[in-house]
């Protein structure tokens, strides 16, 4: 039995969600005219980051299928997946949030 790291939450969603990269040094964001940094980051990155979430989940329903049926080996890889698909959950859920209560922070002292 081999263990390997969970790169699905810390490196591939995590560093796309804050633009930072696994050594800290913030990675260039690209805006389109128009928009700023942020919502280009928020924007392609945010989709991308829904699609790995959605994908992680998905793996994770399969594997409890296998799990449940018999024919899954290890079941190790389950409960893997399991965890790292409830950690992104949250994790985007913590950020949803956050972006919510700024906003509604700006509007308030737009008023």
């Amino acid at each position: 039995m081999s263990i390997q790291p969970i790169s699905g939450v810390t490196a591939g969603l995590l560093d796309s969600l804050t633009g930072v990269g696994a050594v800290g040094q913030t990675s260039p964001v690209a805006a389109t005219a128009g928009t700023s940094p942020t919502a280009a980051v928020f924007g392609a990155d945010l989709a991308g980051s829904i699609d790995q979430l959605q994908a992680m989940q998905s793996t994770s329903d399969a594997l409890a299928v296998k799990a449940v049926t018999g024919d899954l080996d290890d079941v190790h890889d389950y409960t893997i997946a399991s965890s790292q698909a409830a950690v992104t959950l949250e994790l985007t859920a913590a950020l949803r949030n956050k972006a919510v209560e700024a906003f509604t922070e700006i509007m308030r002292m737009q008023a």
